[in-house]
């Protein structure tokens, strides 16, 4: 497909492309459009996917007996699994770095002996976590805080989700893999096939049909666990037997101590990038708690879970940058691997500014579909229209940041990260919020602005080129 031409045949015949995965491009050629969107588009079906475990789960678990109990039996565990979630991004980070890297270099071998390294490397970490959550599931349900009736109604819950931990890990990382070898779309099916068994999974085992039991909110656990590791072995069918860029044979399982070592190197900063920033929101979320209350902290949620919604497509962009700097730096071609980056923050950019117009325009009705409450509503209005400035500026520093990440440069982000929301973001929050008497509002405000300035950091970074040396 030519980069002027698009009609509205050749564009449904493009998205298709894009999803079904039916031909295995070589992203170091051709057009860097069709690149960016034949990997953005399963990419961003691929987040959305993942987003939907916790809202099925809460939707079937909210309509238990004891729903505040089974609710918050849920909400504490996620929280606990965030550690895993870290974990997984960061070697997933490092997979999709490496593999990248090797297939640019037109070395799929080396590609599937890498991957199965991180596979290794998630494999030992995860089994120490699991085994440690199912034993101690009671403790860290009271540690989290949980009632007596919570933990009592919960620990089971907790040791199926902590047990079941590696499906999560696998899950995240071999779509990593897949994303690093170009397979976007293989990694957008085994979400998708994972989700619908969790939502026929769901009802069943929770509510009981037939010969099944009814297993109430473990039974929720029991599905999630399952659904995810039926798409774990939908990914482990195709890494082994299927026709993919990559595939992994006998000679790629052994140990590889260097390429662990150099995952571990990489994951490791990535890791710490996903801690930074989670722990940041939870920082925010609880002085808008304290400065504005129950409405105010209902209203901030709201926003940020319309907010986040929304950005899926640029985290969708964001790892088609990651995908093809790796691949071109792999094929020493930094300056398309340049080039690519610009083009994608562009395209970043165009659809964070019409969201912006779309949410300053519109942003009561789309609240409302959330809330009923008109004071929850006012908040989180004037939060989505805050926050809203900063959009372009957060698309475009989302791809620069990936684009660090798929170089193997994982510090560089890291850095950014640490100063911009640690040193800044946080510290301007309070002061707002406190010193300046604005509640609320204050730790609004300090969102686009830390974003902004994060996103400046990350392109003058970028444009030094530092990332185009490193080696992994």
């Amino acid at each position: 497909m030519s980069e002027q031409t698009y009609t509205a045949k050749n564009i449904f015949s493009f998205i298709k492309r894009a999803l079904t995965g039916s031909e295995h491009m070589d992203y170091t050629t051709g057009s860097i459009r069709t690149a960016v969107f034949m990997l953005a588009i399963p990419m961003i079906l691929e987040m959305s996917m993942e987003s939907v475990f916790a809202l099925v789960d809460l939707f079937f678990v909210g309509h238990l007996h004891n729903s505040q109990h089974t609710l918050q039996t849920v909400s504490l565990t996620e929280s606990v699994l965030s550690i895993i979630y870290a974990l997984a991004i960061g070697i997933s980070m490092a997979a999709t770095a490496v593999v990248a890297r090797r297939i640019g270099e037109k070395n799929p071998e080396a590609a599937a002996t890498a991957g199965v390294q991180a596979i290794w490397l998630s494999l030992a970490l995860t089994a120490v976590i699991s085994i440690a959550g199912f034993i101690y599931a009671e403790d860290i349900l009271r540690i989290m805080g949980a009632e007596g009736e919570t933990i009592a109604i919960g620990v089971t819950y907790t040791r199926i989700m902590m047990g079941g931990s590696l499906v999560i890990m696998l899950l995240f990382l071999i779509n990593g893999i897949f994303r690093g070898a170009g397979d976007a779309s293989m990694a957008m099916r085994s979400l998708m096939i994972a989700n619908i068994c969790n939502i026929i999974l769901c009802p069943l085992l929770i509510n009981g049909l037939g010969p099944i039991p009814a297993f109430g909110l473990n039974g929720a656990a029991m599905a999630t666990t399952i659904g995810r590791g039926i798409g774990v072995s939908y990914q482990l069918y195709h890494l082994f037997k299927g026709e993919g860029t990559i595939k992994i044979h006998r000679k790629n399982i052994h140990l590889e101590f260097p390429v662990i070592k150099s995952l571990v190197s990489i994951a490791s900063p990535g890791t710490f990038q996903f801690i930074i920033g989670s722990c940041s929101w939870i920082l925010l979320a609880r002085l808008v708690a304290e400065t504005g209350h129950s409405t105010a902290s209902a209203g901030y949620q709201t926003a940020i879970r319309v907010v986040i919604f929304f950005i899926l497509p640029a985290w969708g962009l964001s790892n088609a940058a990651a995908t093809l700097v790796g691949q071109n730096l792999g094929a020493k071609q930094p300056e398309r691997a340049q080039e690519s980056v610009m083009k994608t923050a562009k395209y970043s950019a165009v659809f964070m500014g019409i969201v912006s117009l779309i949410f300053l325009i519109g942003a009561e009705p789309i609240l409302s579909i959330f809330s009923n409450d008109k004071a929850v509503q006012d908040i989180a209005a004037m939060a989505l229209r805050i926050i809203t400035t900063g959009y372009i500026f957060y698309g475009v520093g989302m791809v620069m940041i990936s684009s660090f990440n798929g170089a193997g440069d994982t510090w560089t982000p890291t850095w950014i990260n640490l100063f911009g929301f640690w040193l800044f973001q946080i510290p301007l929050a309070y002061l707002l919020a406190d010193y300046f008497n604005m509640g609320p509002t204050g730790v609004f405000i300090a969102i686009p602005v830390a974003e902004t300035l994060m996103a400046i950091a990350a392109y003058i970074f970028f444009k030094r080129g530092k990332w185009k040396t490193v080696s992994v």
